[in-house]
């Protein structure tokens, strides 16, 4: 005995080949309009904050990295002032005031670093690259050259300390 207030139970009925909506929505006039315009509006707003956010992390991490580059800089400036004195003592004057004029030049780099901002960096590397683009091509080449042998070197380090791992073992024993 079926009730006619109640809506007639389909789930058992065939699919059929047609979706529709129980209301229609308006695509055209002002309504619709203003449907796109505040989606929109929306996605150009949030866009906007999360690429405001990922700049002011990557200049966060750039300020941290110039501190450290100028740190090791000074350092390494230090270490060269240091070498001048047996540069001297073995290969003569001459070579000692080289290595203390390469120790200036590198004290001078890092306060040079020191005293800008990242973006004053940025548009210095970027006014490098249109006035000298074969000079930059080849700095880039130079440091991924290094960076790969780097990174070689310390995988076959690693390498070599496992292979060292291994031979302390029982040849007979189970690998676990």
């Amino acid at each position: 005995m079926a009730d006619e207030n109640f809506p007639k139970d389909e789930s058992m009925a065939p699919a059929r080949d047609t979706l529709v909506a129980a209301e229609p929505m308006k695509t055209t006039g002002a309504a619709g309009d203003e449907g796109k315009r505040g989606a929109g509006a929306f996605v150009r707003e949030e866009a906007g904050k999360i690429a405001g956010q990922a700049g002011d992390k990557a200049r966060s991490f750039a300020d941290t990295g110039k501190e450290k580059a100028t740190g090791a800089l000074d350092e390494f400036s230090s270490m060269m002032r240091d070498a001048a004195g047996s540069v001297d003592e073995r290969l003569g004057e001459q070579y000692g005031r080289y290595a203390r004029s390469a120790a200036d030049q590198i004290s001078g780099l890092a306060d040079s670093l020191r005293g800008k901002q990242v973006d004053d960096l940025l548009d210095d590397a970027r006014e490098f690259v249109k006035k000298s683009p074969a000079v930059a091509v080849g700095i880039a080449a130079g440091v991924g050259f290094v960076l790969a042998r780097l990174l070689k070197s310390g995988l076959d380090a690693a390498g070599d300390l496992a292979d060292k791992g291994d031979t302390g073992s029982d040849p007979g024993a189970p690998k676990e």
